[in-house]
């Protein structure tokens, strides 16, 4: 696959600073799920995972690590030149889902022996959820499911964005209608 090259204006939703790729960059991407990417920002090397928006598009965090790497702010504009890779990172797992692989050790093992694409597919499906209770009765069915071999979560929209802090009803906030 070629590179994508694009533009992009930082946005901020809530107190997060995202890269919100334009429809015609995030259309060149084989999926319209979860995808993983290498290239860079602004000559910045980056290996990232692109998140569904939920409108056919994808976005990305920049931590404040990324951020002074790039001598950027909110508001800016990086210049990006990515292209899918299968090489998957190791997603950062929430402590509520690492206590609860951790519980159990065969659970754990079972966890350490899926892919890395894998583990980012738990991840999201256990947090596509704002309720406190239903997170917690999915990090319970992950774990039953891993025991009972399922390698994969299955029976939810994988094209929606499934973290809360930026979206709402699985569609990414529109920055300019957030109070920080």
């Amino acid at each position: 696959m070629t590179k994508i090259t694009f533009s992009a204006e930082l946005l901020k939703i809530n107190s997060r600073v995202i890269v919100h790729l334009p429809l015609e960059a995030s259309a060149q991407l084989p999926s319209r799920g979860l995808v993983m990417v290498k290239g860079s920002a602004n000559g910045v090397p980056l290996h990232t995972a692109l998140e569904p928006d939920g409108k056919k598009s994808h976005w990305f965090e920049l931590d404040s690590s990324w951020l002074e790497a790039l001598g950027v702010g909110d508001g800016d504009t990086v210049r990006l030149e990515i292209e899918p890779t299968k090489d998957w990172t190791e997603p950062q797992i929430p402590q509520d889902i690492l206590d609860g692989l951790v519980a159990d050790a065969s659970v754990y093992a079972l966890w350490q022996d899926i892919t890395p694409m894998a583990r980012w597919e738990w991840i999201r499906w256990i947090r596509a959820t704002n309720r406190a209770e239903t997170r917690a009765s999915h990090i319970e069915v992950a774990c039953s499911k891993l025991r009972a071999g399922s390698r994969r979560p299955c029976c939810f929209n994988a094209s929606m964005c499934s973290d809360f802090t930026v979206a709402k009803n699985g569609v990414l906030l529109d920055p300019t209608s957030v109070i920080a």
